[in-house]
């Protein structure tokens, strides 16, 4: 069986065989930290639905997140996305997420971030909900939505979103 010493751990115990004390060094005083990104708020971005993907009873539509900021933002989850009617009244439940592990996305200004949403290309295995006009979108961590105008009817109850992803 083999052994390893970390070599973080040498000083430390060298430190204790000779009597000495370690001291903990931070950056230098005046030294710059790294700055964090905020993350995207709705007022940042520019939402929008491509256009759907068809094909084997599937439809996927892209979801669009693009910092229309000055300064680089951050997306990390899933977007909330509800189908609405033309009086703009929720139709059926809000999208599920899909299951996939999320990564934090680092938008820089003018570049762009997209979730899926996932339902049946007709009435395969379930029925269909009335058509709606409008899908709400809520950008991840955010409370405030973003309203399209965009058609989308769910099908044989499947109605999921991904992820963002760059």
């Amino acid at each position: 069986m083999k052994t390893s010493v970390r070599t973080a751990a040498l000083p430390a115990l060298l430190a204790v065989a000779v009597g000495a004390t370690l001291v903990s060094v931070g950056p230098a005083a005046g030294a710059e930290r790294p700055v964090r990104e905020h993350t995207c708020a709705p007022g940042d971005l520019n939402v929008s639905a491509g256009p759907a993907d068809v094909g084997a009873g599937q439809l996927y539509v892209p979801l669009r997140f693009t910092n229309t900021g000055d300064r680089p933002c951050t997306l990390l989850g899933y977007p909330g996305v509800s189908v609405l009617d033309k009086e703009q009244k929720q139709i059926g439940k809000p999208a599920d997420r899909d299951g996939q592990v999320p990564a934090a996305v680092s938008l820089a200004p003018g570049r762009s971030a997209t979730a899926v949403l996932h339902t049946t290309n007709g009435p395969i295995g379930g029925p269909c909900l009335p058509k709606g006009a409008f899908l709400k979108v809520y950008p991840p961590a955010s409370k405030d939505a973003v309203l399209l105008k965009t058609p989308f009817q769910v099908c044989s109850n499947r109605f999921t979103v991904s992820p963002v992803t760059p």
